[in-house]
């Protein structure tokens, strides 16, 4: 019944002999093994996999763990990468399984080598740049209708969306869309980790509980407005998780405003009908978390700042362009990314400056930029075709998802392509 439907609703979509959105189902380590050997490393890898692995080697070393186990684990996370079915999930994931690796390491970094908490500079900033403390106005008044309403995004949504918009994102939008959201929410959430690790910073709950006095690592973290679900729901799972945080003092940036960012802006680029609602859901939760006393708007803004800045590069640089008029993944016959170098405003004079290619030559220009490339998005990954379109965009929740029309029909609005 299921494979019925599936078959009906999804893989009836697919072109006739195109393969492209199929997975690899192959359980052989070896072919791993091949590719690996067979890979031509650019710059941009070394760098990448080069912090990537710094970032391993540092876990390995700090991470109190007995070292076999260390072992063990590393082993393990190596034999997925080389798996084909598993290694293009997991190793496509690296980004996010830095992130977590990192964070909950963070715990163990003793406190001597540790930099001071901050206690003062946050609501001082939020009063310089707003006239007063946010948080403190937003928390003075409250009752089960207002808790409610601030646990579901912050308490909720916040652990549970990645995963669903992940799903949404693999079975509705283009191939490999799913590589390029795992990269960009991994970075977002690893340099923020970084960046709180860096500059600890009380958040609004400590300035209630203990006013301005100096912080030290061996306080214990508090759930803020969420002891009040837990006092409702009679459960103690916030108080238990705050209270234990890897990071306690990481107000700044707010990495839910950054979760929630992201997830807004890749839903955006997918689907942007419903811009308007992503907007509104980042909204909600910044009122969230300050209602619950979690952060100040400046972390807020930082964190949302971090995604956007992040989400452009991935997006000029790894998401293939999105086809509103395709229902599914399998209703792609070939995939295309944005030409960069083309569309540089600042490429003024070189051999793509179009004021300087006379106008018989613009059509066959234009023909050699959309030609096919065979490009590999990371190591494990088999073989995928892109064409470079020189489409341009001005993608952000403030304004119109916009592509050229004739790459991308989200320019008229409409859902159908632009004559």
């Amino acid at each position: 019944m299921v494979v019925a439907l599936f078959r009906k609703w999804f893989l009836s979509q697919r072109p006739t002999n195109c393969h492209l959105a199929d997975l690899d189902t192959r359980w052989n380590p070896r072919i791993g093994i091949r590719r690996l050997k067979s890979y031509q490393p650019t710059r941009y890898d070394y760098l990448h996999y080069g912090f990537m692995g710094s970032v391993w080697l540092f876990v390995l070393i700090t991470n109190p763990a007995p070292f076999i186990l260390k072992l063990i684990f590393y082993s393990l996370l190596i034999l997925l990468f080389l798996i084909p079915i598993t290694s293009q999930f997991f190793f496509n994931a690296l980004p996010i399984l830095t992130w977590l690796s990192l964070y909950f390491t963070s715990s163990y970094f003793p406190a001597e080598s540790r930099p001071p908490i901050t206690v003062k500079v946050l609501p001082t900033i939020e009063t310089m740049l707003y006239g007063d403390n946010l948080s403190d106005i937003l928390a003075t008044s409250t009752n089960k209708i207002l808790d409610v309403l601030a646990w579901i995004p912050y308490g909720v949504f916040h652990f549970g969306a990645p995963f669903v918009v992940a799903f949404i994102l693999f079975i509705f939008g283009p191939p490999t869309i799913l590589h390029g959201f795992s990269f960009a929410f991994g970075y977002m959430n690893l340099i923020g980790v970084m960046i709180q690790n860096v500059f600890p910073a009380a958040p609004p709950w400590y300035k209630i509980l203990y006013g301005l006095q100096s912080a030290n690592y061996s306080m214990k973290g508090s759930p803020g407005g969420l002891a009040r679900i837990d006092k409702l729901l009679h459960i103690d799972v916030y108080t238990k998780g705050f209270s234990n945080s890897s990071v306690i003092f990481g107000a700044f940036p707010s990495l839910h405003s950054g979760c929630a960012t992201m997830l807004a802006l890749f839903f955006a680029y997918c689907f942007p009908r419903g811009k308007n609602i992503f907007i509104a859901y980042v909204c909600w939760l910044w009122w969230s978390t300050m209602y619950l006393t979690h952060h100040y708007f400046v972390d807020l803004i930082i964190g949302s700042v971090l995604s956007f800045v992040i989400f452009q590069y991935t997006k000029y640089y790894m998401l293939p362009i999105v086809d509103t008029d395709l229902f599914c993944r399998w209703s792609y016959s070939e995939l295309s990314k944005y030409d960069v170098k083309f569309n540089d405003p600042l490429n003024v004079g070189g051999i793509d400056d179009v004021e300087s290619v006379p106008l018989n030559e613009i059509d066959v220009r234009s023909q050699s930029n959309d030609s096919a490339a065979s490009v590999t998005p990371s190591i494990f990954d088999k073989e995928v075709r892109f064409s470079r379109s020189n489409a341009t965009s001005t993608t952000s929740l403030g304004s119109n998802v916009d592509f050229a029309a004739k790459s991308n029909p989200r320019l008229n609005g409409s859902g159908k392509r632009a004559d």
